[in-house]
């Protein structure tokens, strides 16, 4: 079973679920949420469920935590476009990975992602986290600070697929077949804890429908996420996984549509 484990303590700090400090007993000011495999895991139930077609623009809410790790401009929140994919180049010091972002699946998280990448918030940062046990493979990016606490200064809600679900919906608990490719958020676990840390699954990995799906990674790019992935990590985070061995910062993300 994926297990959710939770350490609180005191301060203001924030680790994003799949995210985490290299030791969670190092700071004593974090509060950080994580998920870690067990020994047995059951199956995954099934697929995710059937994503959202394009739709009517949608307001969205991002709400300040005070906590940016770099001074950026929130997001418009009207009018946001359910229609389409935003195609995002986002290159690399091991190489080229593009993505196809889902407007309609996440138009609140594409919205945001999209204004972070034209502000430049991506530029010159680490993907700070590999994970590779089984049910679990994927590279954790998108926190200036590379610690997996930072975030943009603001927060929202999870989108596809937990909202396809109703509220209490036990099946939110049980695991999901995430499959290669997925792009994804990292989130705490707590309403409105979505911000700026995103994960590249690659390989089909299991976790409970609670992070927001927002697009798909190419096969260029999984075979650059592949090539980090075989050359492992340094095990630096007890939650699971740690910095990759293979070092890989973003050097840009542009967006083409």
């Amino acid at each position: 079973m994926i297990r959710l484990r939770t350490t609180v303590a005191a301060g203001a700090g924030l680790a994003l679920l799949l995210a985490g400090c290299a030791d969670d007993s190092a700071s004593d000011t974090t509060t950080t949420t994580s998920i870690s495999s067990e020994a047995e895991q059951p199956p995954a139930l099934g697929a995710l469920p059937e994503r959202p077609t394009d739709g009517d623009p949608v307001s969205c809410t991002y709400t300040p935590d005070g906590r940016a790790a770099e001074d950026v401009t929130p997001p418009s929140d009207a009018d946001v476009s359910a229609t389409g994919i935003a195609e995002v180049a986002m290159t690399t010091s091991a190489g080229s990975i593009g993505l196809l972002l889902d407007r309609a699946s996440a138009p609140c998280t594409v919205n945001s992602f999209v204004s972070l990448a034209e502000q430049g918030y991506f530029d010159d940062t680490p993907c700070h986290r590999l994970v590779t046990s089984p049910g679990l493979q994927v590279l954790q990016c998108g926190d200036p600070t590379g610690t997996g606490t930072g975030g943009p200064g603001y927060g929202f809600d999870t989108e596809y697929p937990e909202n396809v679900y109703e509220q209490g919906d036990p099946q939110l608990r049980q695991p999901v077949v995430y499959p290669r490719g997925t792009i994804a958020m990292a989130n705490t676990g707590q309403p409105g804890s979505n911000g700026s840390q995103f994960f590249l699954v690659y390989e089909d990995s299991q976790l409970p429908p609670m992070y927001t799906v927002f697009g798909t990674i190419d096969e260029a790019g999984l075979a650059v996420v592949e090539e980090v992935a075989a050359a492992g990590d340094d095990g630096s985070m007890s939650a699971g996984g740690g910095a990759p061995n293979l070092p890989v910062q973003i050097e840009s993300v542009t967006v083409s549509s």
